[in-house]
């Protein structure tokens, strides 16, 4: 996984936390759902980068 995706997710994810609190804080049920399902995303589409990953072939060191 490229540290652009890692980045990428990592902003996902905080957005989606920012937003669920802000639901939290101002009673909005939608809103707060709508962040927890942006973090959920985000780790999936983390999981997915690494099981894409798992089967990478590696590279050899060259000595």
């Amino acid at each position: 996984m490229s540290g652009a995706d890692k980045a990428r997710n990592k902003v996902d994810r905080v957005r989606g936390k920012v937003k669920e609190t802000f639901g939290r804080a101002t009673g909005d049920p939608q809103l707060e759902a709508q962040g927890r399902a942006d973090q959920r995303a985000s780790h999936l589409k983390d999981a997915a980068e690494k099981v894409k990953d798992a089967f990478r072939p590696r590279r050899r060191r060259q000595l």
